[in-house]
């Protein structure tokens, strides 16, 4: 008999340990390149390699027709998403790997504070507990007045902001798109975006770098395949703390290939970061199963 569906915990926890090993495999490429190539540049080259892969779905929805409104959301999201990828790009290229990836764990954090605040989906106390334990992790990574704050560190606190921001945006476009349609739209937008940036700052860059950045797209693509399929295995609650392990990967990398030190507390930070946005995804499922049952009685 077929399990039913998110019934598959150890599957599903495979497959965001696949997540997370291809985003680590991202974060390790554009930290390797450097800052030698402008960012605007460098996240311009990964997302027009992403046009690519995306190319049969953009060509499938040239019949579809949607509302100026929609089409406004399709801007609105592809401009958010344009200006963190600069700044996540900025930030990994001159910052150490495993600062940038604990901090980008808010992420979730500013889609719950954005869900709460502009969408009504409602702010109980314990949600707020969370939200408190998070921030008290990105403390805990940047101490401040302790340790040097770096320009990238700032960048990427942006870009957790708007990551979350565009997130909010896509959430109000599955409404009316699918899927597949937001990721592809999104894909070419950015890349629209971002080019008249890349443009500005553009300099000679060789084969072999748009070879690694073709391969950062390739990565971020099956990354998220792999997170799809694990979220169809199992509840977010069960697979979330698996995410921790890209922390992992980043300052194993950061000490072995770039030689820089395992930071404990940003290790510990980013353990607190997780714990609240597990928590936050364990009660959301938590709410949805309660109303389902309340929808079926």
């Amino acid at each position: 008999m077929t399990p039913p569906a998110q019934d598959k915990p150890l599957l599903g926890i495979l497959w965001m340990l696949g997540t997370t090993v291809c985003f680590a495999a991202v974060n390790v490429i554009v930290h390797y390149l450097g800052a030698d190539v402008p960012a605007a540049q460098t996240s311009f080259i990964r997302f027009a390699w992403g046009v690519v892969f995306v190319a049969p779905a953009l060509w499938s929805f040239t019949r579809t027709r949607y509302s100026g409104r929609v089409w406004a959301l399709f801007g609105l999201r592809g401009a958010l998403q344009a200006i963190a990828v600069l700044l996540w790009f900025f930030a990994m290229a001159r910052t150490p790997i495993a600062d940038v990836t604990a901090i980008g764990y808010l992420n979730p954090i500013v889609v719950s504070l954005g869900g709460a605040l502009l969408l009504g989906e409602g702010f109980a106390w314990r949600r707020g507990l969370a939200v408190v334990a998070a921030l008290l992790g990105a403390l805990i990574i940047l101490r401040p007045g302790v340790r040097e704050i770096l320009p990238g560190h700032v960048a990427q606190l942006g870009a957790a902001l708007f990551f979350g921001a565009a997130y909010l945006v896509a959430k109000r476009l599955t409404g009316f798109a699918s899927a597949t349609a937001i990721v592809a739209n999104m894909t070419l937008i950015v890349t629209l975006c971002l080019a008249p940036f890349a443009i500005a700052v553009w300099q000679p860059i060789g084969l072999t770098e748009v070879l690694w950045l073709g391969a950062t797209a390739a990565f971020a693509t099956f990354a998220h395949y792999c997170m799809t399929r694990a979220f169809q295995c199992a509840p977010v609650s069960v697979t979330q703390p698996v995410v921790f392990l890209q922390l992992v990967w980043a300052s194993s990398a950061g000490w072995v290939i770039f030689d820089e030190a395992v930071d404990p507390f940003v290790m510990l930070g980013g353990a607190l970061i997780i714990a609240a946005v597990t928590y936050l995804s364990w009660r959301e499922a938590q709410i949805k199963r309660r109303a389902a049952r309340a929808a079926r009685a």
